[in-house]
């Protein structure tokens, strides 16, 4: 069983309920009020889209790495409404993405390292083996 054969968005909702009960990772204080970026109008209305987005990142570090905040700002922005102006791309919030970047790292599922020219986050075996077992679960309950 593969993290790739399952879809995206089941792997994320199973990773987010599994991420909850690690202690390292939970929403600051501050994440009620943020907006998730430049784009967006308002706050996110969904209670744990904290642990939606650290698993969103988990898995894009897992597809993508090494990756750093730069291009996950990238990943998460989007259009910005500008009235009758035409619409323009913004990034999406580098404090939310470094501050789950950071919390991944205290429960080791991720790690720092250089790989040629690329610096960034990549999964750890520990991470490797978290998002196999959640796949794995995911698969079973379909």
């Amino acid at each position: 069983m593969a993290i790739d054969d399952i879809k995206a968005n089941d792997l994320i909702k199973k990773s987010a309920q599994e991420l909850k009960k690690i202690d390292v990772i939970k929403a600051p204080e501050w994440a009620k009020f943020a907006k998730t970026g430049a784009h967006k109008e308002r706050p996110p209305v969904e209670r744990d889209w904290w642990f939606t987005r650290a698993a969103a990142i988990l898995r894009k570090v897992y597809t993508l790495g090494p990756i750093g905040t730069a291009k996950l700002r990238v990943k998460y922005g989007g259009k910005q409404s500008r009235g009758s102006r035409p619409e323009k791309f913004k990034k999406g919030s580098g404090n939310i993405i470094r501050t789950i970047l950071q919390q991944l790292e205290k429960a080791e599922l991720i790690t720092q390292t250089k790989k040629g020219v690329h610096h960034g986050r990549v999964l750890t075996p520990k991470g490797q083996s978290f998002l196999n077992k959640v796949a794995k679960d995911a698969k079973k309950s379909e």
